[in-house]
């Protein structure tokens, strides 16, 4: 028996929108408008040692990180952790945070912002930037839109860096 007014949301694997760069695939899941502004959804899959994503923070919006397969480096605040598969992370809003895969293992992560906010859009034009049709400066523009505020964090870029060859 249903005994709320909202239908229920069913994304079969092969429906998913997915957007791809050398490194990282992103699919696109369920976007809040989607979900009735409760959650906005997607799988990203990034390769040994890839950069899923710069230093940044939301302020509607909670995020969960769910690591499906390998591990994920992450800065949440002021702490640089590696969470391994079957691992979970949830980043408070208005906390800085970044993502990448460990520099010896890939990493297979679902992420879920809550409340939703609506973020396809956001990853549309990430995808249009790496291909060259669009400018990065239109991301910069695009914050405020989609909850995305950029942050300069260089502990996060030298810990990174530190793993790469």
């Amino acid at each position: 028996m249903n005994t709320t007014s909202r239908p229920v949301i069913i994304r079969q694997p092969q429906e998913g929108e997915v957007l791809v760069t050398p490194d990282v695939t992103m699919r696109l899941l369920i976007d809040a408008g989607e979900a009735h502004g409760a959650v906005s959804t997607l799988e990203v899959t990034m390769k040994q040692g890839a950069d899923g994503a710069a230093p940044h923070f939301h302020t509607r919006s909670d995020e969960l990180f769910y690591v499906a397969d390998g591990e994920l480096q992450l800065l949440a605040g002021d702490e640089i952790v590696t969470v391994g598969a079957g691992g979970s992370i949830i980043v408070p809003k208005l906390m800085p945070h970044a993502f990448g895969a460990t520099p010896d293992s890939g990493a297979r992560i679902m992420i879920a912002l809550m409340p939703g906010v609506e973020r396809f859009g956001y990853f549309r034009l990430l995808d249009r930037i790496s291909k060259g049709e669009a400018d990065f400066t239109e991301l910069a523009q695009a914050g405020e839109d989609y909850d995305n505020h950029f942050v300069d964090r260089q502990d996060w870029w030298a810990e990174r860096n530190a793993g790469r060859r």
